[in-house]
């Protein structure tokens, strides 16, 4: 069964979507690992900090971990109708230098999920990630799609998700995309 390194698109500790994750790992069918990679310490992408100090250990490092792994998951909130700057920055990195894409991205199945407070469940971010995984050559998964809604009365205090119904999506997305992410490998 497949390994797929999951992303939150959030820096905060408590974000919906870091949370979304962690739902994802506890759902996850069997046979079916998550690692779970960070943006945390991911700079502001430049130029002049690429050509004078090279690729950033953490941009490195989570590269190579995706690389590694079978498939990507990004868990994504939706910021003013689209993508998080801080989530598109660290696939900018992701993406540095242009020769490492094909290893990185190229052929790769990637799911999109996320959470947000409002009534869109991240519906508009999902569809602005579609154009930069399509330039990055991934094969997006489109057997279902997971956008959760109201997700401040979704988890409890300490973190889980309790509302059944949107559990019951989560465990048929991701057993949905994992079954995708291995018939990919064979």
């Amino acid at each position: 069964m497949p390994t797929i390194v999951a992303i939150s698109g959030s820096l905060r500790s408590k974000s919906f979507n870091t949370l979304l994750l962690g739902a994802a790992v506890e759902v996850a069918p069997p046979g079916t690992t998550f690692e779970v990679g960070s943006i945390q310490d991911i700079p502001l992408y430049d130029f002049d900090v690429e050509t004078a100090s090279g690729i950033p250990p953490a941009v490195v490092a989570l590269k190579d971990k995706i690389a590694a792994g079978d498939g990507l998951l990004l868990v994504t909130p939706e910021y003013n109708n689209s993508v998080p700057g801080v989530f598109k920055n660290a696939i900018d990195w992701l993406s540095r230098p242009p020769a490492d894409i094909a290893r990185v991205f190229g052929g790769r199945p990637v799911g999109v999920i996320g959470a947000t407070p409002g009534p869109g469940g991240t519906s508009l971010a999902q569809a602005a990630w579609l154009p930069i995984l399509r330039v990055l050559g991934t094969l997006p998964y489109f057997g279902a799609r997971m956008m959760v809604s109201g997700a401040g009365k979704l988890f409890d205090e300490h973190g889980k998700l309790t509302d059944p119904s949107v559990r019951g999506q989560l465990e048929k997305y991701i057993a949905g995309f994992a079954k995708f992410v291995a018939e990919q490998q064979a």
